[in-house]
């Protein structure tokens, strides 16, 4: 069965204290996050998801060194704030998939999706932006809209979901910007790709054309 919890946080936390990310950082990730929380793909809702917060962005900060980049993702359970400033994100320092592991520094958590993220940004160079949001109207018309989906059994924050994400983005490497489903974990959705804007204008692109296989 595909499970409904949302907030838990699988993986082994390396958490460092520290400073907020730079807030000139965040400005196109809090200007998405507005859209999407409008749209009801980013949140929290008593009605869904057992009343946890939903849906996360993350953005590329530094160049690769030793095959490691830096990230900076919203923390953990923070999707009922209507807006977040600079101590609601963390740096992401270090993901080590086969570890289960992840090395943070920040004044706040990450969140429980980090591990993906940062497989996504570890097996591509030119993905800089990550949007994971949840959305029932694409969920349902996945087939439809012939959109990959992740295997049903593979758990979100979990080594499997993260490499049922490397493989689905493998097969097709020159998607830019890209979206995959998230088989096992209702109504979730990972969008990544090198523009902001871009990857933004699929999702909403991809939100539209579902609710038109939804009308009557």
């Amino acid at each position: 069965m595909p499970e409904t919890t949302e907030g838990i946080i699988r993986f082994q936390l390396d958490f460092i204290p520290g400073p907020a990310p730079q807030t000139e950082t965040l400005t196109a990730l809090n200007a998405w996050r507005s859209i999407f929380r409008r749209l009801g793909l980013l949140g929290q809702d008593p009605k869904r998801y057992g009343g946890f917060g939903f849906g996360n962005l993350s953005r590329r900060v530094c160049p690769p060194v030793d095959s490691e980049c830096a990230f900076v993702i919203s923390g953990t359970q923070t999707g009922a704030l209507p807006r977040l400033d600079s101590e609601h994100y963390v740096k992401v320092l270090r993901c080590v998939p086969v570890e289960n592991r992840i090395v943070a520094r920040g004044p706040i958590h990450p969140s429980s999706e980090s591990l993906t993220h940062g497989l996504l940004y570890r097996i591509d160079p030119a993905i800089a932006w990550v949007m994971h949001l949840h959305s029932p109207e694409i969920f349902r018309n996945g087939e439809i809209l012939r959109l990959p989906a992740t295997r049903p059994d593979a758990l979100c924050g979990t080594p499997e979901m993260a490499e049922e994400v490397a493989r689905l983005h493998q097969q097709n490497p020159a998607a830019d910007p890209g979206l995959i489903l998230m088989g096992g974990h209702p109504d979730g959705l990972l969008a990544y790709g090198s523009d902001v804007h871009k990857t933004g204008a699929l999702v909403m692109e991809i939100l539209g054309r579902a609710r038109m296989a939804d009308a009557p």
